[in-house]
């Protein structure tokens, strides 16, 4: 009866195997890849072998010989990103669940012997769980959704790495571009308090236009001193994104962030790009498929928990007479006394429910946040290209009039100057007016295709409020 129990339960067990998933050769990462490359036209690399991170050290040096730009720092850090790799672990992690909950339960086999007084007994067993097998296809079914959820994962977690590293690289860029301004802005004022202490020596300026000209001096040289660090410290963020350091830590960056575009991006149907695209969407509702079906599961198994079915074949040996055998099987069940499984039910089902009202608030809450990262896009880049066409040029105007002015001696240098500090303030405005819009391109990006921003990430904008002094002149 065992043999003929084993067969039966080898033969069960070879239907299921029939619809068992198997380890793919890149561990999912052919979907990441597809999906990653809709959006930011990257590529990606799971890199399991020693072979493999010698590829992408030498593609990363290749990438480094020349001035970065946005997109080779974001092609760097997802080759070199040691936590995108991790994310991709937990990818190949999710497959092994996926495989497992696809495969048959293993029968168990014992073997018992007892003896004494002459006779002796041998029984062996071959035990299998029944409901497991026979809900196998429904299980294997959700696994199968739990792993394309870790797909998505993984490839959400490659489109946050690319927007974080092109923040951190704008506001790299517009940090050095501002240490640059700031430099020259420093020597300037340091000429202009030398001159004024030289003067007051003389007696031609008082003592309020000399305190004047040393604190725009000593406010310049501590506004340089804090565009420094804010410079350094973004490198530092950028090259931990991107993965380097030692030798690599000397790459180059451009002097400063690229012009506007020509005209902004327009997108009539932003809301339905973001509803359609937003992988987080995708995810949430994966996720209320597969807790559908564990519910329709939850159901069909509510009064049975455990079924396992045995067949015993027992050999006995009496010394008063011929051995003999027995054979028969042996059924394990729950009774549904106490719990007739109206908990699990119950818990199946909130915990769907729950999941259908989060993905209905986050579907609400993309496209606010869609609507709001494309009227921040717009705006900014209104301001930035307000900077570009009329306040700079303007700026340029007065600063050649004055110029002219100060050569034929209708003004005086002190007049002069409060121009060049005035036109520093435009510059930095400028500055950061750019380094906003390039920030809120990003933005917008990612509220269409990534799924949001990483928690905690904020604006940092690199300017130094300055002001013109409030007496205009001497």
């Amino acid at each position: 009866m065992a043999h003929h129990f084993a067969r039966s339960l080898l033969a069960l067990a070879s239907i299921g195997l029939s619809g068992c998933a198997a380890f793919s050769p890149d561990s999912g990462m052919n979907a990441v890849s597809e999906l990653t490359s809709q959006s930011i036209h990257k590529d990606v690399a799971f890199v399991r072998t020693a072979e493999g991170a010698g590829a992408v050290d030498v593609r990363v040096r290749q990438l480094l010989s020349r001035p970065l730009t946005a997109e080779t720092a974001v092609q760097i850090a997802l080759l070199n990103n040691k936590g995108l790799q991790a994310a991709y672990n937990e990818l190949a992690l999710a497959e092994t669940d996926l495989v497992e909950q696809s495969l048959p339960p293993n029968p168990v086999f014992s073997i018992s012997r007892i003896s004494g007084n002459g006779a002796s007994e041998i029984e062996r067993q071959v035990v299998g769980d029944i409901l497991a097998l026979a809900t196998l296809p429904f299980r294997s079914d959700i696994a199968r959704d739990r792993f394309s959820q870790a797909q998505l994962r993984a490839a959400l977690a490659t489109l946050r790495l690319a927007t974080e590293v092109r923040r951190a690289y704008v506001r790299t860029v517009a940090a050095n571009e501002m240490v640059v301004l700031l430099t020259d802005a420093k020597s300037t004022a340091e000429s202009t308090a030398q001159l004024a202490v030289k003067l007051g020596e003389t007696g031609s300026l008082n003592k309020l236009d000399q305190a004047r000209e040393q604190v725009f001096y000593a406010e310049t040289t501590a506004d340089l001193a804090t565009a420094r660090q804010a410079a350094t410290s973004a490198r530092e963020k950028l090259a931990r994104l991107m993965g380097l350091w030692d030798v690599g830590l000397d790459f180059r960056l451009p002097n400063q962030l690229p012009p506007l575009p020509r005209r902004p991006q327009a997108l009539p149907s932003i809301e339905a790009d973001a509803v359609a695209h937003r992988i987080d969407l995708q995810i949430a509702r994966l996720e209320l498929t597969a807790l559908a079906k564990s519910l329709n599961l939850t159901e069909a198994t509510r009064f049975v928990t455990l079924l396992d079915l045995a067949g015993i074949s027992r050999r006995t040996k009496d010394p008063e007479g011929p051995p003999f055998r027995e054979s028969g099987f042996d059924v394990q069940f729950q009774i549904p006394i106490f719990d007739g499984g109206e908990v699990r039910v119950r818990q199946a089902a909130e915990t769907y429910n729950l999941a259908f009202n989060r993905l209905t608030e986050r579907a609400v809450n993309v496209r606010s946040e869609a609507r709001d990262a494309y009227r921040t896009y717009r705006s900014t880049y209104d301001i930035a290209s307000h900077y570009q066409r009329e306040i700079l040029p303007l700026r340029k105007i007065i600063t050649e009039e004055m110029q002219l002015r100060f050569s034929s001696m209708q003004v005086d240098i002190f007049a002069l100057l409060t121009e060049a500090r005035q036109r520093l303030a435009s510059l930095r405005g400028a500055i950061d007016a750019r380094q906003r819009f390039f920030l809120a391109q990003s933005d917008l990006q990612t509220a269409v295709n990534g799924g949001g921003l990483p928690a905690g990430d904020s604006d940092n904008p690199t300017t130094i409020a300055a002001a013109a002094p409030a007496d205009g002149g001497h």
